[in-house]
């Protein structure tokens, strides 16, 4: 059998190593070709929604595309222009700041104790020059006969171009990105031109069989990426016109330069903005003779980006990106490396295509897993990971951070209870070890107490091994009697002030009902619980009838606990008949159990989850007087 798996798994896995190193190899060599393309296609994205306000305004197809394009190439070329132009004014205006540099260039120096100093390569360099003897020539060496002979300096110039020479080599620097540009600009027009076909295209190659969903989710990825885009844009753009504005006020020189390398180096995940904000800095403190500018600078672009990143991004487009942080960094690294700094620039958007991709498409389902920011496992499957791991302390923290906002009976519904359930499915089969259960029962009883408030930080319990006792609802209950009394609390209380509960058929119902008294508890509700076993026990003869408001009976499992759910509800109403009688049903949520021949005719209330039996609860008893 053994063998067979492996005859069919290895070819699988080979070929699948061979296809990624194809592509990978694609990639790399066919960057020439595939960055120009994949550039249009971005810009596309960016375009769409502005030429489909265009046709809207009855323009048509072709004059809005034209539009279009003709006002991302002016955006640019103003972009490279103001560029151009700042670099050359500040790189005229720097001999004027060389005496402080140099002088801070040697504090620094001092400082460090000579370490800027040891620096080689281009830093040393540069240090060398502000800090080293500038001195016009060369010093005199003394010769054999004592004579003092100074050596002469010899300098190579190159022959003076010719004008095609010039022209020639002009042509040669400007010409790749001219190419470039060329391409993209190209492709872009027939990709807006043919947005149509290329979609429909897509919906047959993706799926052509079930039309209306393919439809679906080529137009919400479509949607999802536009916004993305136009999004990031304007944000990038709005950084950009702060920082701008910041530094102008400051007084620091080719403001708008900083302000326009902000808006374009910010679509560099995480490190861009603060290249920006280093060369800026370092301006401002060769400006000024203080560090006053320098730390003001600084603070500037702190203080704009936390804003932005912590306050604007999130509102915009910060939980729509699909896009888990860990996956922006390793993008980052890996499309630079396979593209060089386009790579960089490109690679959000790039792993942000293939993560939507992975979203509709099953073969690339793999990406949305590796890439995504939507969780691999669910709330309750890694509860159970973790409570198989014994730490309990992580799923109080997450338990935590999730009741925040939400309740402890919606966290009991949502995550506690199928958790719960999966557990169960594994101590039925039993493929689950004696350690293992030993560790999910400590974690699952650990978790129970702390979320509900019993055990405080400064009282730690010793619990005993909850595998030689009779289950972990058992355990629960009797850790609460230790506290509260052998009848959970006192019988002078109003009448109609408790709440009964009662677990049918297993130690899980028993476990299950535990929770149900807790989560009562916690909204100050007298709620005490009871075995089937206890029914036939004598009890004090100050426990009247009159205290019982409601009678809750639990079952987990409502299709084959019917006929005793019914006959339960029976019995109680025959020695309880001046209460409520509720029935609270938890079926698994992964089996779909149609319920719908669970009749209780006899209850006054049937319950499929713990918030719906709680709001029943506090409307009974408001309704009684006694909460």
């Amino acid at each position: 059998m053994s063998d067979s798996l492996t005859s069919r798994t290895l070819p699988s896995a080979v070929a699948g190593l061979v296809g990624t190193a194809t592509v990978l190899a694609l990639l790399y060599f066919g960057r020439d070709v595939l960055i120009p393309i994949t550039l249009a296609f971005i810009f596309s994205f960016l375009i769409a929604p502005f030429v489909r306000a265009l046709r809207h305004l009855g323009l048509g197809q072709t004059t809005s595309v034209c539009t279009g394009v003709l006002v991302v190439t002016v955006t640019l070329l103003a972009i490279g222009a103001v560029i151009i132009q700042q670099v050359g004014m500040m790189g005229a205006s720097l001999p004027q700041y060389q005496d402080t540099i140099a002088s801070k260039i040697e504090t620094l120096d001092q400082l460090t104790r000579g370490t800027l100093g040891s620096l080689g390569g281009p830093a040393g360099q540069l240090i060398e020059h502000f800090t080293g003897d500038n001195a016009d020539g060369p010093a005199p060496v003394l010769q054999n006969d004592g004579s003092v002979k100074t050596p002469v300096l010899v300098e190579i110039h190159e022959p003076a171009l010719k004008p095609f020479q010039l022209l020639a080599k002009v042509a040669s620097s400007v010409w790749p990105p001219l190419e470039t540009a060329g391409i993209v600009f190209v492709v872009l027009i027939f990709v807006l031109l043919e947005h149509e076909s290329l979609r429909d295209r897509f919906i047959r190659l993706a799926g052509g069989g079930d039309l209306r969903a393919t439809t679906i989710a080529v137009n919400d990825a479509g949607e999802r990426l536009s916004r993305f885009f136009i999004s990031q844009f304007l944000v990038n753009l709005a950084t950009g016109l702060a920082i701008w504005l910041g530094l102008s006020l400051m007084g620091l020189g080719q403001a708008l330069l900083w302000g326009t390398m902000t808006a374009v180096l910010r679509f560099i995940p995480y490190v861009g903005v603060w290249m920006a904000a280093f060369c800026a800095t370092v301006l401002a403190a060769a400006i000024d003779p203080g560090w006053t500018m320098a730390l003001m600078t600084l603070g500037l672009f702190l203080a704009v980006e936390i804003i932005v990143a912590q306050t604007i991004e999130p509102k915009l487009y910060g939980h729509t990106t699909g896009l888990s942080p860990l996956s922006v960094v390793v993008s980052a690294i890996f499309w630079s490396w396979i593209w060089g700094p386009v790579g960089l620039v490109l690679s959000t958007p790039l792993t942000l295509c293939l993560v939507v991709a992975g979203r509709y498409i099953r073969a690339l389902k793999v990406l949305e897993i590796m890439f995504g920011e939507l969780p691999a496992l669910t709330m309750p499957q890694n509860f159970y990971q973790r409570a198989l791991s014994g730490d309990a302390h992580e799923i109080v923290t997450s338990a935590k951070r999730y009741m925040q906002h939400k309740s402890l009976a919606e966290y009991c519904d949502g995550v506690l209870l199928p958790a719960l359930h999966l557990a169960s499915f594994d101590f039925k089969d039993g493929s689950i070890t004696p350690v293992e259960e030993e560790k999910v029962s400590g974690s699952i009883i650990a978790v129970i107490e702390a979320l509900s408030g019993s055990v405080k930080w400064w009282k730690k319990r010793k619990r005993p091994s909850v595998l030689k006792r009779g289950g972990i609802g058992r355990e629960l209950r009797e850790q609460r009697i230790s506290d509260s009394g052998e009848w959970q609390g006192s019988f002078d209380v109003p009448a109609g002030s408790v709440v009964l509960s009662m677990g049918l058929g297993s130690s899980y119902a028993e476990l299950a009902t535990e929770i149900l008294v807790r989560i009562l508890r916690e909204q100050k509700i007298d709620a005490r619980s009871m075995s089937l076993e206890d029914l036939d026990k004598e009890t004090p003869p100050e426990a009247s009838p009159e205290l019982v408001s409601i009678v809750c009976l639990v079952s987990v499992d409502p299709l084959n606990d019917c006929a005793l759910m019914a006959q339960t509800l029976e019995r109680m109403r025959q020695e309880l008949p001046n209460c409520k009688h509720f029935a609270l049903l938890l079926p698994s949520p992964f089996e779909n159990a149609d319920l719908k021949t669970c009749v209780f005719p006899t209850a006054d209330h049937v319950s499929r989850s713990y918030e719906d039996v709680l709001h029943s609860c506090q409307l009974a008893m408001k309704g009684s007087g006694t909460l």
